[in-house]
């Protein structure tokens, strides 16, 4: 491996680094590593508007984090666990508390599939 290669592909672990020192993007990966959710769910969870979550969501596709898969006309995004990064990403996920309790409430709410009935 060239000195190049490996520049890069510390660039690009920096990168994704930087992308997870956000809490609410750290937050959407813990949720996803378990649970596939769509943007409506994550504006009821973090409270914040929905172009807000959408640019945090874009942010992790494109870095090659999340995949989406259209169901019907939702949207739902997914971690991408084939992914070159995911066992760098797996292993930060074992120091963060669970996040499923989010989810519950909004199943509690009537909330957590609202936008796909």
């Amino acid at each position: 491996m060239s000195k190049t290669t490996v520049e890069i592909e510390i660039e690009r672990a920096a990168n994704i680094l930087k992308l997870l020192g956000d809490k609410t993007r750290l937050t959407m990966i813990k949720i996803l590593d378990n649970h596939d959710c769509c943007v409506c769910e994550f504006v009821e969870i973090f409270k914040t508007s929905q172009p807000a979550i959408s640019q945090h969501v874009r942010k992790l596709k494109d870095a090659g984090l999340v995949r989406e898969t259209r169901r019907g006309q939702w949207i739902f995004y997914s971690l991408i666990k084939e992914g070159e990064f995911y066992p760098m990403i797996q292993n930060i996920l074992l120091y963060i508390p669970n996040q499923d309790f989010k989810l519950k409430e909004l199943e509690e709410q009537g909330l957590r599939i609202s936008c796909c009935e």
